[in-house]
């Protein structure tokens, strides 16, 4: 019988500042055009932080019942550990999937916006679609474009509109960056797992690349928002502000970059979560009050 804690830990709390990051960074976008509404930021927060739980919970049943979480060298899992039923794990997604999607039908209703019901939609799919169907793409090595796409542009956009009813070019390029941390921290994970996921026969991006390949595009992903803080700065100079997390950022590269791996990217992971989050804060106050 699993415990609260498991429960917990099956949620994987650590990654939850990929929901939150974009959720500020787009609420500050609509604040820096006057149009701030805390009920659709709060309830943009509840969307995003559903679907992710949702996803994380499908992910782990999915990856359970294949027997490909067996070989994994990061936190064990609630299927493949013995710690919880695979049905009782995927009811949990379903749970967490219709509250994010009661939280989206109120958020349309708040904003007018209810053409974002499809948007919406599609998010749900994605979320269950990563590893809990018969032709998961995150078997295939789509996983990283999926959450730059779902956690970056979607998430912080779709939070923008909802509150503002428009998008600016700086937002978008803000949406970017946050995104790429999120996918980022995806590809750690999949750096770390990489044996194990090609013996299993999950071809992430970093079985489909090669080692040295992804570590040379994990620097790029990392780096690349700070060159987005640069450019927004230009419109909206207090954003600069989000290029304090160089130093930081510059440290991950290259300890990546240098060959980590296994239980040695274990501060890399943690590093990347005070470092996205810290780049969406930053951002987020340096685009509302400029």
């Amino acid at each position: 019988m699993p415990t609260s804690r498991d429960w917990i830990d099956g949620a994987r709390p650590r990654t939850l500042w990929t929901s939150i990051a974009p959720v500020l960074v787009g609420t500050a976008a609509a604040a820096q055009l006057g149009l701030f509404s805390p009920v659709a930021a709060l309830l943009a927060l509840v969307v995003g932080l559903a679907l992710q739980i949702a996803s994380n919970y499908a992910n782990d049943y999915a990856d359970g019942v294949r027997g490909t979480d067996m070989n994994r060298i990061g936190p064990s899992r609630l299927v493949a550990s013995g710690r919880a039923r695979p049905s009782a794990v995927k009811r949990a997604a379903i749970i967490a999937s219709a509250t994010g999607g009661v939280a989206g039908v109120l958020l349309c209703l708040v904003s007018g916006q209810w053409w974002l019901l499809i948007v919406g939609a599609l998010a749900v799919v994605a979320a269950w679609a990563y590893t809990a169907t018969a032709n998961p793409y995150g078997y295939k090595g789509w996983g990283e474009l999926m959450v730059w796409v779902f956690f970056g542009p979607v998430a912080t956009l779709g939070t923008m509109v909802t509150q503002a009813g428009t998008v600016t070019w700086w937002a978008i390029v803000a949406a970017t960056g946050v995104g790429l941390y999120a996918v980022a921290l995806l590809m750690v994970n999949n750096i770390r797992d990489r044996d194990g996921d090609e013996l299993a026969g999950k071809r992430t991006l970093a079985v489909r690349l090669g080692n040295r390949n992804t570590r040379r595009l994990f620097v790029g992903v990392v780096i690349f928002p700070i060159i987005g803080a640069l450019v927004i700065g230009l419109a909206l100079p207090w954003a600069l502000l989000a290029a304090l997390v160089t130093l930081p950022a510059v440290l991950v590269a290259v300890t990546v970059s240098l060959g980590a791996s296994g239980i040695a990217l274990k501060p890399v992971f943690i590093g990347l979560g005070g470092i996205g989050m810290a780049y969406a804060l930053l951002l987020a106050f340096g685009i509302a009050v400029s």
